[in-house]
């Protein structure tokens, strides 16, 4: 009997692991279309339509036959497994998740509390056990008491997608647009907050690496970046500025494409690093 790790389509994690996961995908809208995340529409298909329509993409969340599905097959493998989830704070799919493992008593669902590359470091971390041995009951403990360690800050390249998903004025996107304003943010028990913002993206991707010594980054366990959009440019910017942070330390940084959920409030050109802080005082602020 083996322990399977599952994850939703909002979960960024490496290629080189993607193998070792099931993943159920949530639904993406551009306006009447509709498509499975990742199945019937590419991250990079995805950042493609948005960059060129006017229309904000929505998602929706799997039903619970959808994770029935997944669970059937642990089952009928003799596996166990355990969801780790967005965070119920931003999505119903924890919760369509908790639903169907209702009726698998070898399923456990575990909120990671973030998203994309924040979840997917605790997606990584759990392999890693998995790996080492450990019981489902034992994973389960650990992975709620490391989610509270993880750091997840990111840079927006532009106010406009904060504007059309209403989180922010028009009044206060049309200044940050004239002023070149990036805002820095990151996520906490579940919510998105804005950290503070920056003139321009040196100054931002400065902000980042601040933020990050802050907190403390713990190189002993998985570390991943991501970036929104069809093009790595500005990831890479932020690699080349914040290489102090790394050298030394990380032999290889890892990075992924964002997922279609944080792409659509944050939109293209966003760049995110997450990381397990050290110092637990800090909470990213």
């Amino acid at each position: 009997m083996s322990i399977r790790i599952i994850i939703d389509s909002t979960t960024d994690i490496p290629e080189r692991v993607l193998h070792q996961v099931e993943v159920v995908p949530l639904t993406v809208s551009f306006g009447d279309e509709e498509y499975l995340d990742g199945i019937d529409l590419s991250r990079g298909d995805f950042y493609r339509k948005m960059e060129a329509g006017q229309i904000l993409p929505k998602t929706s969340q799997p039903s619970p036959e959808a994770f029935a599905e997944v669970f059937q097959r642990i089952h009928e493998a003799g596996d166990e497994g355990v969801f780790i989830s967005v965070a119920s704070a931003l999505s119903g799919t924890c919760q369509s998740a908790a639903i169907a493992a209702a009726d698998y008593p070898e399923i456990s669902v575990v909120d990671s509390r973030n998203v994309a590359v924040g979840t997917g470091i605790l997606a990584e971390y759990a392999l890693q056990l998995i790996s080492r041995g450990i019981t489902r009951e034992e994973l389960v403990q650990k992975l709620e008491k490391k989610r509270e360690d993880i750091c997840l800050i990111a840079m927006l390249d532009t106010l406009e997608y904060l504007k059309r998903g209403g989180r922010i004025s028009k009044t206060a996107a049309l200044a940050g647009g004239i002023l070149n304003i990036k805002p820095v943010i990151t996520v906490k028990e579940g919510e998105i907050l804005i950290l503070g913002k920056a003139r321009g993206a040196k100054k931002a991707n400065n902000l980042l690496v601040e933020l990050a010594e802050k907190n403390g980054v713990d190189y002993s366990l998985p570390i991943l970046l991501g970036y929104a959009g069809t093009s790595d440019e500005l990831l890479q910017n932020y690699i080349h500025d914040s290489r102090k942070l790394w050298e030394g330390h990380v032999e290889n940084l890892e990075y992924a494409q964002i997922c279609s959920v944080v792409g659509t409030h944050a939109g293209p050109g966003a760049v995110a690093a997450a990381f397990f802080r050290t110092n637990q005082d800090a909470e990213a602020e």
